[in-house]
């Protein structure tokens, strides 16, 4: 397989240009933790909530049932309570950046009594599984959290040996030879643009996608414009969605330049793609820093 030469500049731009890794954006192995002391019942302990997506609150305690009270339900299209569990599914109602409170009463009446919440919205992630843990762990439990501890540890590890090791290599082509990110199968490009679907709440308009694929690694070359709104958009995270329980590891986000009204600018996106693990459509979701402004693309394939 040939690569074009603009396919081989897409990936020295990525080599040359591209931002740091943003790291695995959903919880990577195992559950959120959270321990609350005696008197810690006047804490608030934030939580990440997603339009669309599930959060589950495990708790170690039987939850009192007329205890529980979240603000602004109406912002939720979901809040399960079952007896020592809630699910929360945010609507779309709910705008990036907003909090709201959440305090839950245990039916024991033991210390602590309860425990206040702050339910954050983000455009994109969540955290999906959310231990609280009132009582004495088991060792069963302190044991768990070591092996994730040593996961996440040798994650960080191999991630810090590739930074350096790209760090370190040549630029432009003989850059992705040396770290291994082309092999004799070269680069295959793929322009999806009449395939893929666009939000209508998104705050810009695709003019062009192309999707990328190399050794172990994917990249999305998207062009944007029709900016809604006056202040400048700048990307600051993406996640790239497949079927349920399928994400990439983004590894970079890069755009050309802050997109105004009138104008367009390209943003490039490089995940991880071992095996098969690209195979079928993905949702990609693009969000600014400090802002309710994104943007979602659908059914994106690679090569």
């Amino acid at each position: 397989m040939r690569a074009t030469s603009s396919v081989i500049l897409l990936l020295v731009l990525l080599m040359a240009e591209g931002t740091p890794a943003q790291g695995t954006l959903a919880p990577a192995n195992g559950a959120r933790r959270i321990e609350l002391g005696p008197d810690g019942s006047g804490a608030l302990t934030e939580i990440a909530v997603s339009p669309g997506l599930s959060t589950v609150i495990l708790f170690d305690s039987e939850l009192a049932q007329d205890g529980v009270d979240v603000e602004e339900s109406g912002s939720f299209s979901n809040v399960d309570i079952g007896r020592t569990t809630m699910r929360l599914v945010p609507s779309g109602r709910g705008q990036p950046g907003e909090k709201f409170r959440m305090s839950v009463r245990f039916r024991d009446g033991a210390a602590p009594p309860g425990a206040l919440f702050l339910l954050t919205i983000h455009p994109a992630r969540a955290d999906s599984v959310v231990e609280v843990y009132r009582n004495a762990r088991t060792v069963e439990s302190y044991q768990q959290e070591a092996r994730e501890a040593r996961s996440e540890t040798l994650r960080c590890q191999e991630d810090n040996a590739r930074l350096m090791l790209e760090r370190g290599a040549p630029s432009g082509l003989a850059g992705l030879l040396a770290t291994g990110g082309v092999d004799a199968n070269g680069v295959a490009g793929r322009i999806v643009t009449n395939t893929v679907t666009s939000d209508p709440r998104s705050a810009l308009n695709l003019l062009r996608i192309q999707s990328y694929r190399a050794k172990a690694r994917v990249a999305l070359e998207v062009s944007l414009h029709d900016l809604r709104g006056e202040r400048p958009w700048v990307v600051s995270g993406a996640t790239l969605r497949g079927s349920p329980g399928t994400e990439l590891k983004v590894l970079s986000v890069w755009q050309s330049s802050p997109i105004v009204s009138g104008e367009s600018a390209r943003v490039v996106v490089e995940a991880e793609a071992p095996a098969e693990s690209a195979r079928g459509a993905f949702s990609l979701k693009l969000w600014e820093a400090d802002g309710p402004r994104t943007v979602t693309i659908g059914n994106v394939t690679f090569p």
